[in-house]
C-alpha cells in the first residue's frame, strides 16, 4: 500500500534527504521517497502496518523539520 503526503513548507533539500533516509531505516516501510522540488513524500507499507509507519514518520519529519505541515494528497 502507498500514501502520499505533501511537506509544506520544506526548504532545505538536505533534510528532506535526510527524512527519507531516517524514514528508510524504520521497520515496516518498504519504500519512501522525498522529492524536494515537489515537496512530496511517498510511503510503502504493507496495509496492516501503514499507520503505525505514517505515525512514524510525521515524528521523524517533525524532528528533522520542525516547521513543516504534513498534508495528505
Amino acid at each position: 500500500m502507498k500514501k502520499t503526503f505533501k511537506l509544506v513548507g520544506l526548504d532545505c533539500a538536505n533534510c528532506a534527504a535526510k527524512i527519507e533516509n531516517e524514514i528508510s531505516d524504520l521497520p515496516d516501510v518498504i519504500s519512501v521517497t522525498v522529492n524536494f522540488m515537489t515537496t512530496k513524500m511517498n510511503i510503502e507499507a504493507e496495509r496492516e502496518k501503514m499507520e503505525s509507519v505514517v505515525e512514524a514518520a510525521m515524528k521523524v519529519v517533525k524532528n528533522i523539520e520542525p516547521d513543516v505541515k504534513i498534508e495528505k494528497v
